[in-house]
């Protein structure tokens, strides 16, 4: 996508999601703020019945929760769980929680960070650790209690992971090392500028990769609906850890053309009332969209190919087993 057409895309109006979403359960990762939270407080308007704030900080948890509760007057809905994405062992506990739950309707994997300066996590890189590593691992441990609300309630469950149409402009250089995955792990300036981009791209390459394999797996009879949501350039706290020029660019473009906190969220509820035609797209202004060129060519085929290859290795290092979830 040019800039000019990333500008105009920018310009467009999102609609207020209208879908209700009475009596479900859903959760919300990254939800004490910014688009997070004000998708959880959609969800809240549109009857859920209980949303699940998963915030790494429980007292910003159950601040975001009494925001919610005082703007839409809905008591005993929202609940605060506790889970740090940079942190596997915490990813698989707060997973090992939700199997409790008797249904789970819509999972808004929305925990992210943007990061230009190196910072270590469970052994790599934190923007791979949190954005790719932790968001797809604590996806795979849902699956089957998707699955399982589905035979409950007859609906489809659906799975929304937020990324952005930074993907179209990764360089993604790691892709020309040996591995992929061992290449995050060193502090490389040039590497580092990339990395958000890259980070989104990767997840755009799994939705693809992982949706298809769920076509073919032993569970094809109990589909999952799993997208991806380019919210647009929003204002958020995302870029707070974000030093040197970087920072004043993200200010400017910001100052100019970002969207609402609010209105961006609603690309996320959008995405998570999205249909069997959104199951492994890229979505972005309420709609599926082609991702960027790369993806679609032939070298991004094969990096797809490759990417999937080595993240299953990487997932059943983490928790032996998960990937038959898929």
């Amino acid at each position: 996508m040019s800039s000019l057409a990333a500008i105009r895309a920018q310009r467009q109006a999102i609609p207020l999601p209208t879908t209700s979403f009475a009596g479900q359960t859903i959760i919300v990762t990254g939800s004490n703020t910014g688009l997070g939270l004000e998708a959880a407080r959609h969800f809240v308007q549109l009857d859920a019945a209980r949303v699940i704030l998963a915030v790494r900080s429980v007292k910003k948890g159950e601040d975001a929760k009494a925001s919610i509760e005082a703007s839409t007057s809905r008591k005993n809905v929202v609940e605060v769980w506790q889970v740090d994405m940079s942190n596997f062992n915490s990813v698989k506990a707060f997973a090992a929680k939700c199997d409790s739950l008797d249904r789970l309707d819509v999972v808004v994997a929305n925990a992210g960070i943007l990061r230009n300066t190196f910072e270590a996590a469970e052994g790599t890189e934190i923007s791979i650790a949190v954005n790719v590593i932790g968001t797809f691992l604590l996806a795979l441990n849902l699956f089957p209690v998707l699955r399982r609300s589905r035979g409950k309630t007859g609906q489809t469950s659906r799975l929304v992971i937020t990324s952005s149409v930074v993907h179209e402009n990764a360089k993604f250089q790691e892709r020309h090392e040996s591995s992929v995955f061992e290449a995050f792990k060193k502090d490389k300036k040039s590497y580092l500028a990339d990395r958000y981009n890259t980070s989104k791209l990767l997840e755009v390459l799994l939705v693809r990769s992982i949706a298809a394999a769920m076509q073919k797996s032993a569970h094809a009879s109990e589909p999952v609906i799993l997208n991806n949501v380019n919210p647009g350039l929003c204002h958020s706290e995302l870029d707070k850890s974000v030093e040197g020029v970087a920072s004043y660019i993200l200010t400017i473009a910001k100052a100019l053309i970002a969207r609402t906190t609010e209105v961006g969220s609603r690309t996320l509820v959008h995405s998570a009332a999205a249909g069997d035609e959104s199951h492994g797209q890229y979505m972005s202004e309420c709609k599926v969209k082609e991702p960027s060129a790369f993806v679609r060519s032939k070298e991004g085929a094969t990096t797809q190919e490759r990417v999937h290859r080595e993240f299953m290795d990487i997932l059943e290092t983490i928790q032996p087993g998960v990937t038959k979830n898929i």
